[in-house]
């Protein structure tokens, strides 16, 4: 399955990263695991972000865009301004059984955590139209398994894999089979910004890619009969950036989103994060770093940023998922990257 630029779908003005992903932003890394056994189509990402992210958490913050929704630490994020935990991504119904392993996994990591407070992480769609969410499909192993392809993919010079995988296995996005998508820019200061979504929202007739209306255009867009749906999505820069503008950072998600044909209907949960793989502090809240914070105009680029590596990381959910059959033999169609380039070419938008 082609990513957009493998298409010549360039969004944007800025240059990508080597690898067009969150493996951009040094130390960071993404791992998945797969479930599709019986009437399983689930799993879990995991999204890691430093090494020593309990004892020097870095700085971060998040948005809100509609939330029917839930995202474990994400009041946490918000009250203290700091990222201490991988963003672990799941379906709805298996939010406990991960979140209870990934607290495990870092008490394993750090002992010392038992005198003190942590929150994992956890992030969810709902994958109800292609999994049997009566069963709890996840198991402490499959997290601890993720976390570990987390931990080998940093520094990689190839992308992480996307679309029907991990946490995104089961889900659907703009009346196509979505999933895990990613992108990143970098700015003319030299800053790496990338995004990471799961996708699992919106109508076909909205899609749109690069300003055309591609959902329209499909001769048949009636929109098959599924969950309102959800959006996660983190960003991810080697900027140094406050609480408060990583706040604004994650927001602007919500632009991408839209720019791809999102409305944020009453019934879809898009939450946002964002972190700074820079700034950092010790637990107390002590500064480690110099101390230098980027702000007001100096976020610019970054927002530019975060637009458009979200607009991508849509795009690249869709045409890395393969159409997919579930529970009850619930069809998820996949976009065919044949029947884009040939409307975005009629459209002036390709060579």
């Amino acid at each position: 399955m082609p990513r957009a630029r493998a298409l010549g779908i360039a969004i944007g003005g800025l240059p990508t990263g080597p690898t067009n992903s969150v493996l951009d932003v040094e130390g960071v890394g993404l791992g998945h695991v797969t479930i599709t056994r019986e009437t399983a189509m689930t799993g879990v990402s995991c999204l890691f972000l430093a090494q020593d992210a309990y004892p020097r958490p870095l700085v971060g913050g998040g948005a809100v865009l509609n939330g029917i929704g839930d995202c474990t630490g994400f009041l946490s994020l918000q009250e203290s301004g700091l990222f201490e935990s991988p963003v672990y991504l799941t379906s709805t119904s298996q939010v406990g059984r991960v979140y209870d392993a990934a607290f495990m996994l870092e008490l394993d990591r750090h002992p010392e955590l038992v005198e003190d407070i942590f929150v994992p992480v956890v992030a969810e769609c709902d994958d109800s139209f292609l999994n049997d969410i009566r069963t709890m499909w996840v198991s402490p192993d499959d997290v601890y398994a993720a976390h570990e392809a987390a931990l080998a993919s940093r520094g990689s010079s190839a992308p992480p894999d996307e679309g029907s995988v991990g946490g995104g296995t089961g889900m659907s996005c703009l009346g196509f089979k979505g999933g895990i998508g990613t992108s990143s820019r970098v700015t003319p200061a030299g800053h790496t910004v990338a995004v990471l979504l799961m996708t699992n929202f919106g109508q076909r007739s909205r899609l749109t890619v690069d300003g055309v209306p591609v959902g329209r255009l499909v001769a048949e867009h009636v929109d098959p009969p599924k969950p309102a749906g959800s959006c996660i999505g983190v960003v991810v820069t080697d900027a140094p950036v406050d609480p408060l503008g990583c706040e604004r950072l994650a927001r602007r998600i919500g632009l991408g989103l839209a720019r791809a044909g999102s409305t944020a209907h009453h019934g879809s949960g898009e939450i946002f994060l964002a972190a700074s793989t820079t700034a950092r502090t010790d637990r107390n809240g002590t500064v480690l770093d110099n101390g230098r914070r980027l702000g007001m105009r100096g976020l610019d680029d970054l927002f530019e940023a975060v637009v458009d590596a979200a607009e991508e990381s849509v795009l690249n959910s869709l045409l890395m998922s393969p159409t997919t059959v579930g529970r009850d033999g619930n069809t998820s169609e996949g976009l065919d990257p044949d029947l884009v380039v040939r409307l975005l070419r009629e459209h002036g938008r390709l060579g």
